[in-house]
């Protein structure tokens, strides 16, 4: 209240200070104005009446100069006219001036020196007058004065009228202004003030708000952020020791955030875990003239950030947003977040040429396809592995910079774009730990075998100290190929690869998803999810009962052309269906630079738009097809609402689309189809797995989930929900970081030559 008042005080001084002085000028000018017209007109009425007075007063007539002032003084704000002879005495003047004053003497020194004549303010008596003499000449000597007095009261009364109106209007724009400040400063500060209280009331006491209580336009923002991010450390820390200390009581060990940075604070130093990916957790783009910072939706950032948070490690990552040179210090870092920095970001920056050559590339038509198995004839270029070495090369020097003086560093190496880093770093630091994780499927010796640079690839490979793949079956067609590829030492009984005094250790880690990400929050309604599907379909302007999804990048390996077909063949061999149950396939545009994606995003289209012009109606369709990019915000209502979910890919290393699905059930509805070629369907055994090459079997897999008994499908979905939440991601980082930091150095020396 003392703020406010004090705020309206002020507001009341400054806005009477201004209005007085801005009053005041305009009072001035318009005073400076009437008094000019008054001037001008007096000049125009001497004129006149000097062409008539001069000659009367030559021929000394009297009579005639009263008759000529009396003519006159009648005149508008004219108060009388007065002739004087050259020694200034009184010829003639105006009765209405003689009955109020005497005529005032004339001042004949100044008005012979103004032939042109002379303007004065003065007053007579009380009144104000403005008084023109004017000399009269008779060949070129001084014979008398012409005097013309206009009344000028009526420009003080004009001014006065000015001052009120100035009066009356600061008054009520005052009294306006009070009304709005009030208005504002309770809109404004004191609400959201006691919103932001109340939702750090709510925080305090355990109950967590879905969202910040203030919209970002506010211009309480950075204050709301920054309680925000406050309040929502203290939750995050209480919802963690909760958790842990249920875990203790019941003996549990899954895996959270808190736990991973808790271990990884024992096994890592400060500032010496180094993570390399080709895709950045962090990037900022131009939006108009502004700087946007966006975060991709990413498992692997999830999964990692914890790590670099706990110890102020470093990613380091190829920049790709428009705005990232312009946001990094001169040794191309940037702290990440901005808000609540941790670790840090090193962008590297490749060429055109070298990311063209490694990514696009031998990356994605070259090894992407090789090790997916997709019937897709891989692309193998001499230009790409030059360019793919190259950025091989500049990574490793970025790392390696970036560990000089660090004591023990642990490397993280993240998928097939670097299957080169390992050997370049350890034989510079063979005092580093490294590990690199293959997020894809390894294939056998044979298929392998079709790459002109198996052996540079493996070779590279085993520098590292432990290579992670996501199933067993991928680490025994691994030290299958280096059993064809080079000459080395397998050891089957530990899983490792001595070659050249190094040994290398291979491992399955399962990735998974962060169980707790795809949970209702406390402020988000649990509402029905038929009531849900109605409106996600009321959206797509369709109609229908019963709801599939499939989430997925558009990518030849994943299986969409047979999954449309397993529907197209579900409705031919269930009529009852059509009308009644709508597909929405979601499919992220990727890497359409390829022309092999470019093509088969066309496939898609085109097997979509004839599957529904078999079957749709005015108000249905069996198969919406999105093809644009979706957060994961607005993927999980589709989730949610699902009857089923399919997953159908061709060949796969996990799949992590099926483990989002289950973690965003948390009713324990829907069905999970999955394909037998995904590394998912190791773990996820309650799925119902099928064949996607099979259709006919694809279309059963899709009666039998919409038609199954409601206590089997809870019952099937409980158990795939557990499967989940105790082998999250923070269990696939905890892993594997344990393990790496676990390796005995002194077991992985020197000779690390390339000895192909």
């Amino acid at each position: 209240m003392k703020l406010s008042l004090r705020l309206i005080l002020f507001l009341v001084a400054g806005i009477t200070i201004v209005t007085f002085i801005v009053s005041k000028n305009e009072v001035r000018s318009e005073k400076r104005g009437l008094r000019a017209d008054l001037v001008r007109r007096a000049e125009i009425l001497s004129e006149s009446l000097q062409e008539i007075v001069e000659p009367a007063l030559e021929k000394g007539s009297r009579e005639q100069l009263r008759h000529i002032v009396e003519r006159f003084s009648n005149r508008e704000q004219l108060a009388g006219v007065v002739v004087y002879d050259s020694h200034g005495e009184v010829l003639a003047e105006s009765s209405s001036l003689k009955t109020k004053f005497d005529a005032p003497a004339v001042p004949m020194e100044q008005v012979a020196a103004n032939p042109d004549g002379l303007s004065k303010f003065i007053n007579l008596g009380s009144e104000p007058m403005h008084v023109y003499y004017l000399p009269l000449h008779d060949h070129g000597a001084v014979t008398g004065f012409l005097a013309i007095f206009h009344d000028a009261e009526y420009i003080e009364t004009q001014s006065s009228n000015m001052w009120r109106a100035t009066l009356w209007h600061v008054i009520a724009e005052v009294l306006l202004i009070v009304l709005i400040t009030v208005l504002i400063i309770r809109w404004s500060i004191v609400l959201p003030i006691s919103r932001t209280a109340q939702w750090m009331k709510d925080i305090r006491r355990g109950r967590v708000p879905p969202g910040p209580p203030e919209p970002k336009e506010s211009f309480l923002a950075p204050f709301t952020s920054e309680v925000m991010n406050l309040t929502r450390s203290l939750a995050d820390a209480r919802s963690s020791a909760e958790e842990e200390a249920r875990l203790r009581e019941s003996g549990e060990s899954d895996w959270t955030a808190e736990r991973l940075r808790v271990s990884i604070r024992g096994k890592a130093e400060q500032g010496s875990l180094f993570v390399v990916s080709n895709r950045e957790p962090f990037m900022q783009v131009y939006k108009g003239k502004a700087v946007e910072t966006l975060v991709p939706a990413s498992g692997l950032v999830t999964a990692l950030e914890p790590i670099l948070r706990a110890c102020d490690g470093m990613w380091i990552a190829s920049g790709s947003g428009d705005a990232d040179r312009e946001t990094v210090d001169e040794h191309d870092h940037v702290r990440v977040s901005p808000d609540k920095p941790e670790y840090t970001l090193r962008r590297v920056w490749l060429s055109k040429e070298v990311e063209n050559g490694h990514y696009y590339g031998f990356s994605n038509e070259g090894l992407w396809p090789l090790c997916h198995v997709a019937h897709t004839r891989p692309i193998f270029r001499a230009t790409d592995w030059q360019n793919y070495q190259t950025a091989n090369q500049q990574f490793a020097d970025a790392v390696l910079q970036e560990m000089e003086g660090v004591e023990r560093p642990l490397v993280l190496v993240q998928d097939y774009h670097f299957a080169l880093l390992p050997r370049m770093i350890k034989e510079a630091r063979p005092d580093a730990r490294v590990a690199i994780f293959w997020h894809i499927p390894w294939p056998n010796p044979e298929a392998f075998g079709i790459c002109p640079w198996q052996r540079e690839l493996v070779s590279g490979l085993l520098g590292a100290d432990l290579v992670g793949f996501q199933i067993q079956a991928h680490c025994d067609n691994f030290l299958e190929t280096v059993d064809a590829a080079l000459e080395s030492r397998i050891e089957w009984e530990r899983f490792a690869v001595k070659r050249g005094g190094h040994t290398t250790f291979v491992r399955p880690f399962p990735i998974s998803v962060d169980f707790r990400d795809s949970q209702r929050g406390p402020g988000e309604a649990q509402g029905s999810p038929y009531v849900l599907r109605s409106e996600l379909l009321k959206g797509l302007g369709i109609k229908a009962k019963f709801l599939g999804v499939g989430v997925d990048r558009v990518d030849y390996t994943k299986g969409l052309l047979e999954r449309l077909r397993g529907v197209e063949r579900f409705l031919e061999k269930w009529p009852a269906y059509r009308e009644t149950f709508t597909f929405v396939q979601i499919g992220a545009p990727s890497r359409t630079e390829i022309p092999r994606y470019h093509d088969f995003m066309q496939e898609l289209e085109a097997e979509a738009a004839r599957i529904n012009a078999r079957w749709q109606t005015a108000t249905w369709k069996p198969i919406a097809l999105l093809t644009r990019h979706h957060s994961h915000e607005e993927i999980l209502p589709y989730y949610r609402a699902a009857d089923l979910c399919m997953v159908t890919s061709l060949h796969d290393g996990m799949n992590l689309v099926a483990k989002e699905f289950i973690a965003a059930r948390d009713d324990e509805e829907g069905a999970l189809i999955l394909s037998q070629f995904t590394g998912a369907a190791r773990e996820l055994r309650d799925a119902i797995i099928v064949n996607p090459y099979d259709v006919e079997q694809l279309a059963e897999a899709m009666r039998v989930a919409l038609e199954m008994d409601t206590e089997e499908r809870q019952a099937r979905m409980r158990l795939l929900r557990n499967t989940v939440k105790h082998h999250n991601v923070y269990g696939w980082a905890g892993s594997l970081i344990t393990e790496l930091s676990e390796i005995r150095i002194e077991e992985t020396q020197p000779e690390l030559g390339h000895a192909l």
